[in-house]
């Protein structure tokens, strides 16, 4: 897959083969996303096209929202471009999203970035906007094509009589509810981050934790002990995490932590980058009255989470 950033002015000379072009945003590239790629996948197959996407970075709110300077995100671009890619997607077109990109005209962006890519078919999701306030609908995008392209519009995708968008998959996310996530991501949800030193209090009383420094660009689960797995190297393995401020030993903690206990594991991994997956929250972070009764929770959290995992095993 060939990665094109483009920004305003425009600023690309290139010459590009002819297109099939699905457009959004796509944080967390859901199943709902996932149609509309398809689709345009699909349409340049049968058209003998080149497929590709268009995306924006930031989010378009870090720009338009008033004193938001940073959003976190259900895929940040590295791991949305890799997501893509897996998709065997020809092209993905990344539009650095500003304040003079946003106030392009809608017949501007569909003149510029849309008939001067070359693009002869676009495919977008039923309720995408575009140009300066959105005025650009899939409804007046046969006004602005100029008769230069087809279009195909994917109707909303629904799970549950509900509609599946990233909005619904942030909400869930920041109700800790990760276990409702893989109908409407097609995944489980994933961070990547780094192994760190942390305080190694957890191997002195036999629950040895990785201390994980997630990228700040994903949402975090809320606090609270979830069952998860962890990708150390390209080996997945099973444990428990408990995201909070380890209350029974830090009274003053102010900086949240993320701690993984794998089961069946002893290697050291510092500076490893690894991929969590969360699983069902289990309970909610607690103070101990001292590590005695700590160390029976972490047993019943460790049985709790070997139980989820072998009966999930077992049914798939």
């Amino acid at each position: 897959m060939e990665i094109i950033r483009l920004s305003f002015p425009y600023n690309i000379n290139k010459e590009f083969p002819p297109l099939a072009m699905a457009l959004g945003y796509f944080d967390g590239v859901h199943r709902g996303h996932r149609q509309v790629i398809l689709e345009a996948k699909k349409q340049a197959e049968n058209a003998g096209l080149h497929s590709a996407v268009m995306t924006f970075d930031p989010h378009p709110s870090v720009v338009l929202g008033k004193g938001r300077k940073h959003v976190q995100y259900i895929t940040p671009l590295e791991e949305k471009i890799n997501i893509i890619n897996g998709l065997g997607i020809d092209f993905l077109f990344i539009v650095h999203f500003s304040a003079e990109f946003a106030n392009l005209l809608p017949q501007e962006f569909i003149d510029r970035y849309i008939i001067g890519l070359n693009v002869h078919h676009v495919v977008a999701g039923f309720d995408f906007t575009y140009g300066r306030m959105g005025k650009g609908t899939m409804e007046t995008l046969p006004f602005h094509s100029r008769d230069q392209f087809s279009h195909t519009v994917v109707a909303k995708f629904v799970q549950d009589n509900e509609k599946v968008s990233s909005t619904r998959i942030r909400n869930l996310l920041k109700e800790g509810k990760t276990i409702q996530l893989p109908p409407l991501l097609g995944k489980f949800y994933t961070t990547t981050g780094t192994v760190i030193h942390g305080d190694k209090r957890g191997r002195t009383i036999g629950f040895p934790t990785a201390n994980i420094d997630l990228n700040e660009a994903y949402i975090v689960p809320p606090t609270g002990v979830y069952a998860v797995r962890m990708k150390v190297d390209h080996d997945w393995h099973d444990g428990v995490c408990n995201v909070g401020y380890k209350p029974t030993f830090n009274k003053e903690a102010t900086r949240l932590s993320v701690e993984v206990h794998l089961f069946d594991f002893n290697r050291e991994i510092y500076g490893n980058e690894v991929v969590i997956e969360w699983h069902p929250y289990l309970r909610k972070e607690q103070k101990f009255s001292g590590i005695e009764e700590l160390v029976t929770q972490l047993e019943k959290d460790k049985q709790n989470a070997l139980d989820y995992f072998e009966k999930n095993r077992q049914s798939s």
